[in-house]
């Protein structure tokens, strides 16, 4: 009996997700791969070293070790059907950052997508999401704008003239956003969230004319490593806590962005902010459990905003 070969519309197309440990990331990078792609998955955690920053986390998430690294996504990243690289790369180190885009030039003389991923706001999580501006560590400041508005833009930099000079690619952005409402109790996460939207607008109206769009996208309240562990449970068994019954998967976002990226008509989207659930009613995609999850709003949701550190860890 004929066997039927798996589609893979992402077949040959080149792409680098940033800060893909874990989480959105990972999710990112496995759903790409399950398209065909060829993947650079980056980040500082690899099976031999974990970065320090995440010491604070870990202990409230109840955890021993850091869940995730590179190596292991690169992995699912191959074996889902496309073929993962990992690459170390601290993306607030100017150097590194160039140093993987050389490489990836050199490697393929071309870059289809860039994920921008990578975010430090769990650096300095302490454990409240919800309280007023002045009662929230200006650590934040440094955590969320420079190791995350900040890394945004720097590969971005390095991005956009490898894809203006072959007049094509696609930039995202994994953020967060409810059609402008904020986000109550915690006015630096809502601020950093409104720059990288922003930074995806204004990447996207000087790279127009050059054939290369740039997006931003926000998930909904994500079954990440970490929200599994604060919630004491894991993937097999979430549906046994109620208060995660709106959850979705990292792979839903995932699967959203390689819809964007099989678009031929995506550069028509160029400087949106679109959500993984409108996404997936247009495309036509559910998440790995076959449901289509409905988008998060902070009206309904209130509740679970303040029970995540990040949508993407």
């Amino acid at each position: 009996m004929p066997t039927t070969t798996p589609r893979r519309p992402l077949s040959g197309l080149v792409a680098i997700v940033t800060g893909a440990s874990r989480g959105a990331g990972r999710g990112i990078a496995v759903e790409l791969g399950a398209a065909g792609a060829t993947v650079y998955v980056t980040g500082r955690t690899t099976r031999n070293r974990a970065p320090a920053t995440y010491d604070g986390l870990l202990r409230l998430s109840g955890l021993d070790t850091l869940l995730g690294s590179i190596d292991e996504t690169a992995s699912e990243v191959t074996a889902a059907g496309g073929r993962g690289i990992a690459v170390p790369c601290d993306h607030t180190r100017d150097e590194e950052v160039g140093a993987l885009f050389e490489r990836v030039e050199r490697d393929h003389s071309r870059l289809d997508l860039l994920v921008n991923n990578a975010w430090g706001g769990h650096e300095s999580f302490d454990g409240v999401f919800d309280a007023p501006f002045w009662q929230h560590p200006l650590a934040h400041w440094d955590a969320m704008m420079d190791r995350g508005v900040r890394s945004h833009l720097l590969a971005g930099r390095f991005a956009a003239p490898l894809m203006a000079r072959q007049r094509r690619g696609l930039i995202v952005a994994t953020t967060f956003w409810d059609r402008g409402r904020y986000l109550r109790g915690n006015l630096f996460y809502d601020l950093a969230k409104a720059a990288i939207n922003r930074l995806a607008f204004g990447m996207a109206e000087e790279l127009r004319p050059h054939g290369v769009a740039s997006l931003a996208v926000s998930p909904g309240w994500m079954r990440t490593e970490f929200v599994l562990a604060g919630h004491r449970t894991d993937e097999a068994h979430w549906r046994e806590r109620p208060e995660l019954a709106r959850t979705e998967s990292p792979r839903y976002l995932g699967r959203a962005v390689a819809a964007l990226a099989a678009d031929p008509q995506v550069l028509a989207r160029t400087g949106q902010v679109l959500r993984v659930a409108d996404l997936a009613v247009e495309y036509g995609f559910t998440d790995i459990d076959g449901r289509t999850v409905p988008a998060f709003e902070l009206a309904a949701d209130a509740g679970a905003a303040a029970d995540e550190a990040d949508p993407r860890e």
